[in-house]
C-alpha cells in the first residue's frame, strides 16, 4: 500500500476579503483595493490519538487527516479567527493552540477531542507575541518560543504548568546577513528597485532586512533543534534553518547546514515558517509554507516534505523535484532514497487551447511551470475549458490541476465581520461553493473518456492530484470546470500531466562551480541534449547534497543564499520526460584561487 500526494497539498483553502485601505506607515499610497484569494501558511501539524491535525494562518477552523495524503477540513468558531500562525503541540495528553497577537495578552487553548470542537481557553496569557511555538521537553517542562520581525531576535522562555511565565524572555537567535547569504530578501536573493512611487513607498516602510520568524523546537537525542524561518513569506526564498543546543534555552550555535528546508525553483516555491514532526513509523516530515504571492502578499500555500537527522545529526528535507508526485510506503524509509520522481513531468510546455481567454492570460501560462502566472477563462467560468497537446501519445499516470484566483472581487459578496489592522482589513468566508472539474484524455483530441468527475463527491479540490488506476496512454488532456467559487472565471496556473516517456534520460553534465564571494557560487555547464531542466543539489559535503534548486531550460545559475564559513559542492542532475541522469558532486573553489 502507498500513499501519494502532490505539494501544494491539495486542501479546501479558505477565502479572504483583504481591503487594503491605502495606508502604509503613515502615507496614503492612493490605491485603495480589495482582493478575493485563497490562503494558508505557517502550517503546525502533530499527531495526536492516531491522526495528524494541522492548523494553519486564516483558515478559521483546522485539518485532519490518517494517513498525510487525504486531509478533512473542520471548521471551528471556539479559536480566534485573525490570529496569525496557529501553533499546535500535544502538552500533558492534550493539544494546546496558541496563535500571534501584535497587542493585549495571546491566549492558550486546550483540546482532548478536537473532533468534538471542545477547544477551551485554558489561559489569558501575559503578554503578546508572534509566531509561537510551545514545547514540552522530556522531563514535563512546558517552553514557550516567539519572534517575527526585523529588528528583534527570536525569545525563549518556560512555563508553568498553567501556562505562565517562569523568569524572563531570553534572546535565542537573530539574524547574521553578512554570513548567513540565505537570510538575504528578495527574488532570488535580489530586491527588485522601485518602479513607481508607490513601489518606493511599500520598499521604505517593508526595509531590506530580513525577518526573522516561524520557531519550532525538536529534541532528538540530547540536541535541540531551534528552527526558524527567513528572509520574508512573500520571496521564493523563503526557508527555514536551525541552531542547536544541548539546553532548551540555549545557548544556541548557528548550522551550517541551514537553510535545511529551502524550494527557491520549480512551479510553486518556498518552503518556510513550517513545524517537524514524525508518522507513526518514525519518519521525519517538515511542513512548510509555499507562495503565490501575487494577488496579496500573503496569498499562500502548504507542502509537506520528507525530512531527517543523519548520522551526524544534521537535519535535512529532501526537496528534490518537491512539487512533483510523491509516493511514499507505508512503513519506515530512507528520506534521502528518492532520487528521482516516481513520474516525469509530460506537459512542460505543451501546446495548450481554451474555450476563451481573459486579457493577459493565454492557455500557454498553464503549461509554463509557474503558480505565479495563469489561463483564465471570460467570467462566468463553468463550463469553460483547458486542453493540452502532450505532442505524442505518452504513457500517463496522474494529471494534477492548479487552480488560480482570477478578479474575484468582481464576483464575490463582501463580508461584513472581520478584522482591522490599520493598513489592512480582512474577512474570512466560512463557506464557499467548491472549485469541481471534469478531467478527460484522449488520443486523437476527439474521442473522450472521463479521468475525474468532480461532480461525485462535490469536494473542493483546488490542487487536485488524479491519480489514475492504470497507466493509460494518452495525447490529449481536457479540464472543464463544473463549479466554481463566487462563480468567478476559470483560472488554471498549471495543468500538470505526470508519466513516463519511453525515449532515454539525458546526458550527464558537469558544472562549472566558483566562490565569487564569501555568500555566492556561480555555476555554469553545457546543455545536455533533450533535457528539459536540471536539478541543481548543493550541501557542505559531496555526502551531504541536500539543498536543491530546479530549474527549466537554463544553463547557469548564480546561488547566493551559502554560509561565508561552509565549503560548498554541487551537482547537476539533468531531466526531462523520460527520466533523470545523476551529476557528480564538485567542488566550488573560489574564484581567485590558483
Amino acid at each position: 500500500m502507498t500513499r501519494v500526494w502532490s505539494n501544494p497539498l491539495d486542501l479546501s483553502y479558505r477565502y479572504q476579503d483583504v481591503r487594503f485601505s491605502g495606508w502604509v506607515g503613515g502615507v496614503h499610497l492612493g490605491d485603495p483595493r480589495r482582493s478575493i484569494h485563497r490562503e494558508a501558511a505557517d502550517p503546525s501539524i502533530v499527531r495526536y490519538q492516531g491522526r495528524y491535525f494541522l492548523f494553519a494562518s486564516m483558515s478559521r477552523g483546522y485539518w485532519h487527516s490518517d494517513d498525510l495524503a487525504e486531509w478533512h477540513y473542520r471548521p471551528t468558531e471556539k479559536l480566534p479567527p485573525f490570529d496569525y500562525a496557529p501553533d499546535v503541540r500535544e502538552i500533558d495528553g492534550a493539544l494546546i493552540i496558541s496563535a500571534s497577537r501584535k497587542t493585549g495578552n495571546s491566549p492558550f487553548f486546550r483540546s482532548v477531542d478536537p473532533l468534538a470542537d471542545d477547544f477551551a481557553e485554558v489561559a489569558p496569557g501575559t503578554f503578546s507575541f508572534w509566531d509561537p511555538s510551545i514545547f514540552q521537553d522530556d522531563d514535563g517542562r512546558i517552553y514557550l518560543y516567539w519572534g517575527c520581525d526585523n529588528v528583534q531576535p527570536l525569545y525563549g522562555l518556560e512555563l508553568d504548568s498553567g501556562l505562565e511565565p517562569i523568569g524572563q524572555p531570553v534572546p535565542l537567535a537573530a539574524s547574521d546577513v553578512e554570513r548567513r547569504g540565505w537570510e538575504r530578501t528578495g527574488e532570488d536573493y535580489v530586491v527588485p528597485e522601485p518602479k513607481t512611487e508607490r513601489e518606493r513607498m511599500v520598499a521604505q516602510f517593508a526595509g531590506r532586512a530580513p525577518y526573522i520568524e516561524g520557531a519550532w523546537m525538536t529534541k532528538v537525542g540530547d540536541t535541540y533543534y531551534l528552527q526558524y524561518a527567513a528572509p520574508g513569506t512573500q520571496w521564493n526564498t523563503y526557508a527555514d534553518g536551525y541552531l542547536t543546543s544541548d539546553s532548551p534555552l540555549g545557548p544556541f550555535t548557528y548550522s551550517s547546514s541551514s537553510p535545511f528546508s529551502s524550494k527557491p525553483g520549480g512551479f510553486m516555491t518556498g518552503a518556510g515558517h513550517g513545524s517537524t514532526f514524525q508518522d507513526e513509523w518514525g519518519n521525519w516530515w517538515h511542513a512548510a509554507t509555499m507562495r503565490i504571492s501575487v494577488n496579496d502578499v500573503f496569498e499562500r500555500r502548504m507542502g509537506i516534505f520528507p525530512a531527517g537527522f543523519d548520522e551526524d545529526g544534521v537535519l535535512f528535507c529532501n526537496q528534490s523535484f518537491a512539487d512533483y508526485p510523491l509516493v511514499v510506503p507505508d512503513g519506515a524509509f530512507d528520506p534521502r532514497a528518492r532520487l528521482e520522481p516516481e513520474w516525469m513531468l509530460l506537459s512542460y510546455r505543451a501546446s495548450a487551447k481554451a474555450s476563451s481567454t481573459a486579457p493577459g492570460h493565454d492557455a500557454a501560462l498553464a503549461t509554463d511551470e509557474d503558480a505565479r502566472d495563469w489561463w483564465a477563462s471570460t467570467a462566468p467560468g463553468v463550463g469553460e475549458w483547458l486542453a493540452v497537446d502532450l505532442g505524442q501519445a505518452q504513457h500517463v499516470h496522474a494529471v494534477q490541476v492548479n487552480l488560480a484566483d482570477q478578479a474575484l472581487a468582481d464576483t464575490a459578496p463582501p463580508l461584513d465581520v472581520g478584522a482591522d489592522s490599520g493598513h489592512t482589513w480582512r474577512g474570512i468566508y466560512e463557506t464557499h461553493t467548491p472549485a469541481a472539474f471534469l478531467l478527460e484524455g484522449s488520443l486523437d483530441g476527439e474521442t473522450w473518456e472521463t479521468l475525474h468527475d468532480g461532480s461525485v463527491s462535490g469536494e473542493d479540490r483546488p490542487h487536485a492530484l488524479v491519480i489514475l488506476d492504470r497507466p493509460k496512454m494518452l495525447r490529449h488532456v481536457r479540464v472543464t470546470a463544473q463549479t466554481l467559487p463566487f462563480d468567478g472565471a476559470f483560472a488554471v496556473s498549471g495543468l500538470r500531466v505526470f508519466g513516463r516517456g519511453e525515449g532515454e534520460a539525458p546526458p550527464q553534465v558537469s558544472p562549472q562551480a566558483a566562490r565569487i564571494d564569501a555568500r555566492t557560487a556561480r555555476l555554469s555547464w553545457t546543455p545536455a541534449p533533450a533535457a528539459m531542466g536540471y536539478n541543481v543539489r548543493y550541501g557542505s559535503h559531496p555526502d551531504k547534497l541536500y539543498r536543491s534548486w530546479l530549474l527549466y531550460e537554463r544553463d547557469h545559475l548564480d546561488v547566493p543564499s551559502l554560509n561565508a564559513d561552509e565549503q560548498t559542492w554541487f551537482a547537476v542532475d539533468s531531466f526531462n520526460e523520460n527520466g533523470v541522469t545523476r551529476g557528480e558532486p564538485v567542488l566550488a573553489v573560489a574564484i581567485d584561487a590558483p
